[in-house]
């Protein structure tokens, strides 16, 4: 998505620790705040500064470190403006489908978020169904991939007390964001479906399922086929 910096809000940047600076584009989460921090992220990496170490997209910032025996927050900072004066696209990301399984108990959260949309549960898996979410960011674990994107028919605050334990694969809800948790545990969002899909993988070089960037939609399943998903991956941990 090309963008022209002309029409849009400059980003705030200021100096993290020795080694950093970062980016700030919005204190909101949105579509154009999403496509801006990947073009940087991606204008960056195509034409890295000296001494630049890594780069860690969010969902309204971008963190840029570097090595403070090579450069320093001037230098990176005036690279940053580089890249900012100039039209940058962002790579276009995968496309993933996800299978997901509402059913049997596989959306413990289901009739709760249910009640508190208004709607009854087919609808609110209906508007899960509908969303295109978009891989923000990475966070809190390993393999914890943020997703932006949740139809606003069924965006819900998260409950301040985290819920009973619910397990790998579920796919959770809260606000705009969407999250396929790789491990089981207790939280406050609203579990609401179910995958084998595994977000952890093998490989050293690519150890995450999706890319920030990519775009992920979920394809409804019945729990026989989730079940014999589940027998077939081996690495799953139902």
């Amino acid at each position: 998505m090309t963008r022209s910096p002309s029409t849009l809000p400059a980003p705030t940047i200021v100096a993290v620790a020795d080694h950093a600076v970062l980016v700030s584009f919005s204190d909101d989460i949105d579509e154009a705040t999403l496509a801006r921090i990947h073009a940087l992220d991606a204008a960056l990496t195509r034409h890295p500064p000296q001494g630049l170490s890594e780069i860690v997209p969010a969902m309204t910032t971008l963190l840029v470190a570097f090595d403070p025996a090579v450069t320093d927050h001037a230098a990176i900072t005036a690279a940053v403006h580089e890249n900012l004066a100039v039209e940058a696209e962002s790579a276009a990301g995968v496309r993933h489908v996800i299978d997901v399984c509402y059913d049997d108990g596989n959306g413990a959260n289901l009739s709760e978020l249910a009640e508190r949309t208004g709607l009854d549960v087919s609808a609110v898996v209906d508007a899960h169904l509908a969303g295109t979410y978009a891989v923000g960011m990475y966070g809190f674990a390993p393999g914890y991939a943020y997703l932006y994107g949740t139809p606003p028919a069924i965006q819900v605050p998260r409950n301040p007390t985290p819920g009973p334990i619910v397990p790998a694969g579920s796919v959770i809800v809260a606000g705009q964001q969407c999250l396929i948790i790789p491990v089981a545990m207790s939280t406050g969002w609203f579990a609401v479906g179910r995958t084998a899909a595994q977000m952890l993988t093998t490989d050293p070089a690519r150890p995450f399922l999706f890319d920030v960037g990519d775009t992920v939609t979920f394809r409804r399943i019945a729990a026989a086929e989730l079940d014999r998903s589940f027998a077939q991956t081996p690495t799953a941990l139902p």
